[in-house]
């Protein structure tokens, strides 16, 4: 018994001894190659350690859920890229119009907030006003909401604008507007300047702009409007004629809107949309208008500067 006592031990011994060397041969190895491995699988190491993976598809689950949690690219990501706009950004990796339900949500929107704070606005914004009817029969229109976004769909400012005259028709089956959101209205001029401020040396996008301009008294360069009625493509669906934003919404998004009285920070948003979904066209016609009076610009040459663009 003692002998076979001896022999257990010394086999457990020698099994000890080669689990040991084996350890200490696969630990050198690592670290061999380790040092001669290229440096981007060191990044990828460093991530997997972050982030350790997980086993069958609950992994993968997690990683799409958190993907599709992104909307807009990150501005992150906009500053550290040479200056490049966010609008640049998300044309070159197509991100034009992904979350269409996503950006026309509107819980985060703040009525009559006035300006939005901590927002870096970009190139792009979009307007939208809301008119309340004065003089006889309530037959002219006067300011009493107005609305802006920027090129992801981001409230920048809302308000309401307290009437000089008085009011004949509020009109607020349509315009959403009420005698009691005058209580904290905000002065015609006021809302003139910091509109000013937030359109000047920008493109301004909107929906049969001249009517919002002129309830703001304020005027645009022509250069820099994008009008979604008066875009040629777009009126194929009124019959030649300036088509109803309502109707650009269904046809082009897949989206209802103004079904009840109407939201100037929606309608705003869905313009923008729009003219996300369609900027190459709204491009070409702006080049062909403004940039080249000579050799007009067709989709093909558009298509390869965008090409040069997303190869940044």
């Amino acid at each position: 018994m003692a002998g076979l006592s001896s022999n257990r031990k010394q086999r457990s011994k020698t099994t000890g001894l080669k689990r040991t060397a084996k350890e200490q041969l696969s630990q050198s190895v690592q670290q061999r190659k380790r040092k001669h491995r290229d440096p981007h699988l060191d990044l990828h190491q460093s991530r997997d350690e972050v982030n350790p993976k997980m086993m069958g598809g609950v992994h993968s689950s997690k990683v799409i859920c958190e993907t599709s949690q992104s909307t807009t690219p990150s501005l992150e990501l906009w500053k550290a890229s040479d200056g490049m706009s966010s609008e640049t950004l998300a044309e070159a990796y197509g991100l034009g119009i992904k979350k269409t339900p996503t950006m026309l949500a509107s819980h985060n929107d703040k009525v009559n907030h006035g300006l939005s704070s901590g927002i870096d606005i970009g190139k792009y914004v979009a307007i939208d006003c809301e008119m309340v009817g004065i003089g006889p029969g309530g037959h002219q229109s006067a300011l009493a909401r107005v609305s802006l976004v920027d090129f992801h769909g981001r409230q920048l400012y809302d308000s309401f604008v307290k009437q000089k005259e008085k009011v004949t028709d509020w009109r607020s089956s349509i315009s959403g507007v009420s005698p009691r959101d005058m209580r904290f209205a905000r002065q015609f001029e006021d809302v003139q300047n910091e509109v000013f401020s937030l359109i000047n040396g920008r493109v301004l996008v909107g929906h049969d702009l001249r009517h919002d301009l002129d309830a703001l008294k304020l005027t645009h360069p022509p250069k820099d409007v994008r009008d979604t009625a008066k875009h040629q493509t777009f009126k194929k669906y009124s019959h030649g004629r300036k088509p109803a934003l309502r109707i650009l919404a269904r046809e082009l998004l897949g989206v209802e809107i103004q079904q009840g009285p109407h939201s100037s920070t929606e309608d705003a948003r869905v313009t923008m949309l729009l003219f996300r979904k369609h900027k190459s066209q709204f491009d070409i016609d702006h080049a062909n208008r403004y940039l080249s009076k000579t050799i007009p610009i067709k989709a093909k040459d558009l298509k390869k500067s965008n090409q040069k663009i997303s190869c940044l």
